[in-house]
């Protein structure tokens, strides 16, 4: 028996409401920790639900907190908090970026930390070289691309529970889905172009950062008059199921790096096929289903009405 440790991201409980992966992950992993005996503290929201010990270091999600507009001065608090017990842990998970590396560099023999985000950005090659000492975890071999030399111990992909999502072998919606959040990067305005393109309904079921509330504003919504396209919003883990089994298939046109995506394996687990863009983590994800746009192209290069054209092999 373990005594770990697992500090969470305070966006969102553990588990979210509703859209959050990286919480999602965070709640499978506690919970089958405990089942397997082991002593877990969780350190998140107070709005979290676990059979771990919950150490509470915020009031609510602060994604759900109408008062909070800097995250920062949580995460500050929350990181003293951890510090003061750590003497009680043997192994302490660190599911929040690097903001913990200063404080825990003199004991990073006993911390892990998984990279939940894009590891492509210019400013965080310097930070790894600075806390070599501290070991990550990655979330596809993708992710390392940007950063082979940082100091890895393993490849951790994501899993669900087995019982979660059932198989759909008689999808009901004539429909594709787009399953996740609004930003840039997923490219929610593709997935409309090739709904449209290909002539089948399209339902998007995802929630809105305030940092992409602009680009929703300005570019997601004047597509949404189109017909056949439905704006459903966030939904549940109970809805999740439905939503993805019945639907012809998932669309997820990402335009970055994606480090895993979690509404891929979740719609495989629904039976329902998967259609992306050959970014990140996708090839190791789906392989089968990755989209390879004509004569070598880049996805973003075929036209409008070349997509329904596209092979996917």
């Amino acid at each position: 028996m373990m005594r770990i440790a697992q500090v969470a991201p305070l966006y969102e409980s553990v588990p979210p409401k509703l859209y959050g992966g990286t919480e999602r992950i965070v709640s499978y992993l506690t919970e089958e920790l405990v089942r397997l005996g082991h002593e877990v503290s969780l350190f998140a929201s107070a709005d979290s639900v676990s059979a771990a010990k919950l150490v509470s270091c915020a009031s609510m999600a602060l994604r759900l907190d109408r008062n909070v507009r800097d995250p920062i001065p949580y995460y500050m608090l929350m990181l003293d908090r951890v510090r003061e017990l750590a003497d009680e842990f043997d192994i302490l998970h660190f599911h929040i970026d690097q903001f913990h590396f200063p404080l825990f560099r003199p004991i990073a023999h006993r911390t892990v930390t998984t990279l939940h985000g894009r590891q492509d950005l210019h400013d965080l090659k310097p930070l790894y070289v600075g806390f070599s000492e501290m070991p990550l975890v990655t979330i596809s071999n993708a992710q390392r691309k940007p950063i082979p030399n940082a100091n890895f111990v393993a490849t951790v992909y994501h899993g669900i529970p087995a019982q979660l999502l059932k198989p759909n072998y008689r999808p009901r919606g004539n429909y594709l889905a787009f399953l996740g959040r609004i930003s840039p990067e997923k490219r929610p305005d593709r997935a409309i172009r090739i709904a449209r393109a290909l002539e089948i309904p399209l339902k998007i079921a995802a929630k809105v950062d305030k940092v992409d509330e602009a680009y929703f504003r300005e570019k997601i919504v004047p597509l949404l008059n189109q017909p056949g396209v439905e704006f459903i919003g966030e939904i549940d883990e109970r809805a999740k199921s439905e939503f993805l089994g019945d639907a012809a298939a998932l669309l997820f046109p990402v335009d970055w790096p994606e480090p895993f995506g979690l509404v891929m394996i979740e719609a495989m687990a629904c039976g329902t096929p998967v259609i992306a863009w050959n970014n990140g983590s996708v090839p190791e994800i789906v392989g089968a289903f990755q989209c390879s746009p004509p004569g070598g192209a880049k996805p973003s290069d075929v036209p409008l009405g070349e997509v329904s054209k596209a092979p996917y092999s």
